[in-house]
């Protein structure tokens, strides 16, 4: 039987509790929010509304996939990444919190002079279009090897009337013209080892491994974007890449093996090295 919204929140953030939800209270008020299309103000201000037959009944479905282990973002089709409500599929990542340090530090690279900012693994154009909506001026370029993930980041585009980009298919820098140059390259590529037990865990459960694993301990995607991004930089350009905690090493070690300059990595909220960077001055 049908019951109050403060009944239903209550029973399955402790379903969602037993069931190993790192965030039990908000998952449900997540899934009532979507079944009932209402913010979540509405569940404070109408405690004792009661869900009709049908949607409770979804409510119920949906809760079922979360119980299973399926990430929230998925069940409700959305998710919201630098204040923007992206939509989101199985066949792209779910944009995570972290990455908005990338965002931050790309806006840091971002002057008067700049036209042209490519994002490569775009997924849902997270990165590409946050960084097209705080910079108006600025066209930018998402590229992702799956041709349903650049179509649904081109509907976020739309939706959300961020025009100043453009989204295509291919791996890497296919896509582009051999004089396509930028003056910034941003990336969150795969970078987790196959052998990581984290892949079996949690939410990347569900995610399509083409945009988390890679060979070479990690590293594979890093190298081919750094290598070949030394030909679509212009000079005094910057490439800004996410990767794994334990991976900042390396990556500065592969960025000045190719030449680049001013080499340095920074850390995510938690102070853990996330992203790596490199100016590129033009001399092969």
């Amino acid at each position: 039987m049908p019951q109050s919204i403060e009944y239903l929140l209550k029973q399955t953030t402790e379903e969602l509790a037993s069931a190993g939800s790192e965030s039990p209270q908000l998952d449900s008020a997540v899934l009532l929010c979507h079944v009932l299309d209402k913010p979540r103000s509405y569940l404070l201000t109408w405690p004792e509304k009661q869900l009709d037959d049908e949607q409770y009944n979804i409510f119920q479905q949906l809760l079922a996939r979360r119980l299973n282990g399926e990430p929230i973002a998925y069940i409700v089709g959305e998710r919201e990444f630098w204040s923007l409500p992206l939509k989101v599929s199985p066949s792209t990542l779910i944009p995570r919190p972290d990455t908005e340090r990338l965002v931050e530090l790309a806006l840091d690279k971002i002057t008067s002079a700049t036209t042209k900012v490519l994002d490569l693994g775009t997924g849902t154009g997270a990165i590409a279009l946050a960084i097209a909506s705080e910079c108006p001026s600025v066209q930018v370029t998402g590229i992702d090897l799956r041709q349903e993930a650049a179509e649904l980041a081109h509907e976020n585009s739309q939706r959300l009337s961020i025009l100043n980009t453009r989204f295509l298919a291919g791996s890497w820098y296919s896509p582009l013209q051999n004089n396509d140059v930028f003056e910034l390259i941003v990336s969150n590529p795969p970078y987790i080892d196959h052998a990581d037990p984290h892949l079996v865990q949690g939410d990347v459960r569900f995610e399509p491994k083409s945009a988390l694993v890679a060979d070479d301990n990690g590293l594979a995607d890093i190298r081919i974007i750094s290598a070949q991004g030394r030909k679509h930089l212009t000079v005094g350009g910057w490439l800004l890449m996410e990767h794994g905690f334990e991976q900042g090493l390396a990556v500065r070690t592969i960025l000045e093996q190719l030449g680049y300059q001013q080499v340095s990595t920074s850390q995510d909220y938690a102070g853990l090295d996330r992203v790596t960077m490199g100016c590129w001055q033009g001399e092969l």
